[in-house]
């Protein structure tokens, strides 16, 4: 339920927000609108008010403001002045980018008020190497400050994750990094060794395998439905030995139960002080179909503090300084999309990143439930690809009427309704095809 709701009310601010800003600026030059639709299909709730019915409909996919146009029928004599199509290009270029930057604008509210929350910034810095990861296969170290990508510097933790993910995409990947004593390192990424990971991570099933948090031997949480938990551990235990085997480290830990399915462990561990001992089962998983099984517990390990606090800086921005953060914000993110098409265009890019409904709707639940902040954040993202999308210029797109509207004030008069069509032609078949990856991408990553 809260996922429904949560994409709901980011589909009813996000779509309406848009679409009112087609609305304004058609108004603003007296164009005459019939209808306002927030949904598509057959509305299931309707008000007109002026010359405008406002309208809800059940498919919340989108919406559409819909304008007086000789084309789409005839108009009466006494409208013809406020037809859309009898405007100058120019108001009606205005009006075709008004929706996406209203919500490049929203974004840059909601980011801002994101910040409001309070930033942290995280140093590119290593603190932990998860195990059977491309990190942990290409070498990378706990402690190690990454210094560049490609060749390219990084501003922080998130910039790097970024530029190795999508780095990854187009192949071999080169990282440069420096240990605690200043030594430089570079260590590469085989792009076909690590095909088949570079896939999972896309459809977002696997991580690259560095956190900037340091783990320790304690556990944070274990889960009801895991060996551990069967066995007696409880969050806040704090793991000593294995088999009679001392242990101060979570790596060892992680190895030595990844290394037992289906065998019996002997662990000690310290409660409150007081020595304990288990026995746990781990049970065996098959994380990829060409990996031997490996064991887990169902446990995860708690971060060390005092490492968190020397690779972050929180701090809490004024009214100002938050809505230069969301503008710079909204240009970074912005730039970054429109790379991403780029380069899936000319095939740099995996297919694997696009998402659809379904994994906007499943991100809406769970940052609504990560609380208010996680939430505005997703909005301000969402709203920003809306906009960003919108532009690209392709036919049914805005950005594709943008397009027709520019070289009609260029050439002094529209293009042909041949051209016309046969780009509505392949802008739709191009939608068409991207949903359906989108779609395609969401139910892989929900059910494999």
């Amino acid at each position: 339920m809260l996922t429904l709701l949560a994409f709901v009310v980011a589909i009813l601010i996000l779509v309406s927000v848009h679409e009112l800003g087609h609305f304004a600026v058609a108004r603003l030059f007296n164009i005459k609108v019939t209808r306002f639709s927030i949904g598509f299909g057959k509305p299931f709730w309707k008000k007109k008010y002026g010359d405008t019915e406002w309208c809800l409909a059940p498919i919340p996919l989108g919406g559409y403001v819909k304008m007086v146009d000789t084309r789409e029928g005839e108009v009466a004599p006494e409208d013809l002045p406020y037809a859309f199509d009898r405007q100058h290009p120019a108001k009606r270029m205005a009006v075709v980018v008004a929706g996406p930057l209203v919500n490049l604008m929203l974004a840059v509210v909601f980011f801002a008020a994101a910040a409001m929350f309070g930033v942290t910034e995280t140093k590119a810095v290593i603190g932990t190497v998860l195990p059977d990861t491309i990190a942990a296969r290409a070498g990378l170290q706990p402690g190690e400050r990454v210094l560049a990508v490609n060749g390219e510097a990084v501003a922080d933790f998130g910039d790097m994750q970024t530029q190795i993910v999508f780095g990854l995409d187009r192949g071999n990947v080169q990282i440069t990094a420096e240990n605690t004593a200043g030594t430089v390192h570079e260590y590469t990424i085989d792009a076909d060794k690590e095909a088949a990971a570079r896939t999972q991570i896309a459809r977002g099933k696997a991580l690259f395998g560095v956190m900037p948090d340091k783990l320790t031997n304690t556990l944070k949480y274990v889960s009801e439905q895991g060996a551990a938990y069967r066995a007696g551990l409880r969050d806040g235990d704090v793991i000593v030995a294995l088999d009679g085997v001392a242990h101060d480290s979570w790596l060892t830990i992680t190895e030595k139960v990844r290394l037992s399915p289906g065998r019996s462990i002997a662990v000690t561990y310290l409660r409150n002080g007081q020595t304990l001992h288990a026995d746990v089962l781990p049970y065996a998983e098959e994380e990829r179909p060409d990996a031997p099984l490996v064991g887990k517990i169902g446990t995860w390990w708690a971060e060390d503090a005092a490492w968190r606090n020397s690779v972050n800086h929180t701090y809490h921005p004024n009214f100002a300084q938050a809505l230069q953060l969301g503008a710079q914000k909204t240009v970074d993110y912005s730039w970054l999309t429109l790379k991403f098409f780029g380069r899936m265009l000319i095939g740099q890019a995996s297919l694997s990143h696009v998402s659809g409904p379904v994994t906007i709707a499943d991100l809406a639940g769970k940052t609504a439930a990560a609380g208010l902040q996680a939430y505005v954040q997703f909005l301000a993202l969402v709203s920003l690809s809306l906009g960003v999308l919108n532009l690209l210029p392709i036919p049914v797109l805005d950005g594709g009427h943008l397009l027709y509207y520019a070289l009609e004030w260029v050439r002094g008069k529209p293009l042909s309704q041949r051209i016309q069509e046969a780009g509505m032609r392949f802008g739709l078949a191009a939608m068409l095809l991207l949903m359906c990856i989108a779609f395609f991408n969401d139910f892989t990553r929900l059910f494999g």
